[in-house]
């Protein structure tokens, strides 16, 4: 239980850390630089801008990007492109499961009784 906090407590603190060095970092540049979207360390993006319907549309479902993973809309780090985890997760199923197999449907038709005048059954086919 004990490690589940402190693995809990970790990540907090570098989640703070690293918006404080994203606000560091453009704070750091001259007000007419300062963009309020890039990456700390070079490595986690972050973007403070008001957030729009197409950045938030091309973070979170974007079938033109073969990325899983995309700059997250507002904050510090990445969002998940749906679309392309629903892809992935499909074919990941398929492979699974294989390709269901054609499935044959046979019309077979019953034979018909029809009484006859004696009122004996002749079957027909």
């Amino acid at each position: 239980m004990g490690t589940l906090r402190g693995l809990r407590r970790l990540i907090r603190i570098t989640a703070v850390g690293l918006v404080v060095a994203a606000v560091a970092t453009e704070l750091g540049k001259p007000e007419a630089e300062r963009t309020w979207h890039g990456r700390v360390i070079g490595l986690v993006p972050y973007d403070f801008r008001p957030p729009t319907l197409e950045r938030i549309r091309d973070a979170y479902w974007n079938p033109a990007s073969d990325r899983l993973f995309s700059d997250r809309v507002f904050g510090v780090g990445w969002a998940v492109n749906l679309h392309r985890a629903k892809t992935l997760l499909e074919a990941g199923f398929e492979r699974l499961m294989g390709t269901p197999p054609p499935l044959s449907i046979r019309m077979r038709s019953r034979p018909q009784t029809v009484r006859g005048e004696s009122g004996a059954e002749d079957t027909l086919e």
